[in-house]
């Protein structure tokens, strides 16, 4: 190993480490979302319906990773960080050794609780550390183990479902959050913790059981376990508490989510656009595996296999998405690479039993390959123009909507599969049900293009000129 990479590893050991909490909670949501067919025939369930354990999972972050950032300062990073991992590998062993869907939901709740403490305060900590210059490129170090997750996961997941037991994707997750822990305690220092202002619980009681019933009630729409009046009581419900909570925000001084940060243009087209890109986004890994193993007959292993080339690509452009954006800027490549991802979304809905999986891998890596470069360019863009003093904020609220996107994209997908089912009269899912959905989030994923649009041309330039910005981001209480 020459001095050049020593030197980069050396400084990038945090960000490695956290990549560690990355890599765990992208594995195992890639490894289950290839498993679902083969869960629900243990549980005797629909599979559409296993969409619970995946949107649990989501929600219970999108709840309290608003809380992260202030546990955080008040408990000590370091702290927090091995707890939220110990968490996260307690609710991996509960799913192990559940019996029925309800408690597979419960313990997928107890693993989002450890993962909405565990990866926002790592990436506060790489924010923090690093000058603004060289973001894209440290957000980049940062995922690349995180991504070798997504790549890992759908071959794992299917070779382990159809060979041995699908309990056996949780269990792997225990090794992995001890070696995080044991990295942590050694690598990371254990700073004081800081004095973080008031909790704002008025506003944590607002939006954590408004997301909670508004995403509820939206996931278990057609699933017949509230009657329609009940379910539409517990929607508008949730909606009534957001609302609630955003006359609040806009009130107090500190709320948990500070909504006057969308006043900043760029802040306000990475998380909105973001959004609906994601949505879209986040509709592929619960679809895909559907489409192959219920619409095409695949085995789970060789399901796996083909969204392999989904993470290929993924990782691949982390390697070249900093000098692409160099090249052409955020704005155009925003706007360009919109329609290209959302082309590339849409093309498994044309897959066939007989499509040749050289064609298929190649979609699917390209279309992983587009879809990477969007998310690092969203990702980064968020902070072009956020001050130290609001960095906590902001990526608090970045992440909340990022995991939010992902709940909303399964329960879209789910309920136009459900439809799609039902106008046709038979009796489950098929292929034939799979193009217009496809198309459908393509469109939706399309949307994100409106907030591109209104970005100015030299947009985000403090993140690829290190002229622009030569100091690192201090650490704020």
């Amino acid at each position: 190993m020459n001095a050049a990479v020593r030197a980069a590893v050396s400084r990038n050991t945090v960000p490695l480490i956290v990549a560690t909490a990355l890599f765990m909670q992208q594995l195992d949501a890639t490894v289950l979302s290839t498993s679902l067919p083969a869960i629900a025939r243990d549980f005797n369930a629909n599979p559409i319906h296993l969409k619970l354990a995946v949107t649990t999972y989501l929600l219970a972050l999108a709840i309290f990773i608003p809380a992260s950032s202030w546990v955080a300062d008040r408990f000590g990073a370091r702290n927090v960080f091995r707890i939220a991992m110990a968490v996260f590998a307690l609710g991996s062993i509960c799913c192990a050794l559940s019996d029925g869907l309800m408690t597979l939901v419960a313990s997928r709740a107890l693993q989002g609780v450890g993962g909405a403490m565990m990866v926002p305060v790592g990436r506060i900590v790489v924010l923090r550390a690093i000058p603004k210059h060289e973001l894209v490129g440290a957000l980049a170090w940062l995922t690349i183990p995180a991504l070798a997750g997504p790549v890992m996961g759908p071959p794992l997941g299917g070779f382990i479902t159809t060979y041995f037991d699908w309990r056996y994707i949780f269990w792997i997750n225990v090794p992995i959050a001890a070696l995080g822990i044991w990295l942590i305690g050694r690598f990371i220092p254990d700073g004081e913790p800081q004095e973080p202002g008031k909790f704002d619980t008025l506003g944590f009681l607002l939006l954590g059981p408004g997301l909670a019933a508004l995403l509820t009630g939206t996931t278990i729409a057609g699933l017949g376990l509230l009657d329609p009046v009940s379910n539409a009581l517990l929607t508008g419900t949730g909606a009534a508490l957001i609302a609630l909570y955003v006359a609040h925000a806009l009130r107090v001084p500190m709320p948990i989510i500070d909504l006057r940060l969308l006043s900043i243009q760029t802040f306000r087209a990475s998380v909105l656009g973001g959004l609906l890109f994601r949505i879209g986004i986040g509709a592929l890994p619960f679809l895909l595996p559907l489409l192959f193993q219920l619409g095409f007959g695949l085995t789970p292993f060789q399901s796996g296999v083909l969204t392999f080339a989904s993470g290929a690509g993924a990782l691949l452009m982390k390697l070249l998405a900093p000098g692409i954006l160099r090249r052409f800027g955020y704005k155009n490549v925003l706007i360009a690479n919109t329609f290209l991802a959302a082309a590339f979304i849409a093309m498994p809905g044309l897959f066939t039993a007989s499509t040749p999986w050289l064609v298929i891998t190649t979609i699917l890596l390209v279309g992983g390959f587009l879809r990477s470069l969007q998310f690092t360019s969203i990702n980064s863009i968020a902070y072009a123009d956020i001050g130290p003093d609001k960095l906590s904020r902001a990526a608090g609220f970045v992440a909340v909507l990022q995991e939010l996107s992902g709940t909303i994209g399964v329960a879209v997908a789910a309920l136009a599969l459900e439809t799609m089912q039902s106008l046709d009269g038979k009796p489950s899912v098929d292929a034939s049900h799979f193009p217009i959905v496809f198309a459908g989030i393509a469109i939706l994923a399309t949307l994100s293009c409106l907030f591109f649009l209104r970005l100015p041309k030299d947009a985000g330039r403090e993140m690829l000129t290190k002229e622009l910005v030569k100091t690192p981001v201090e650490p704020t209480a």
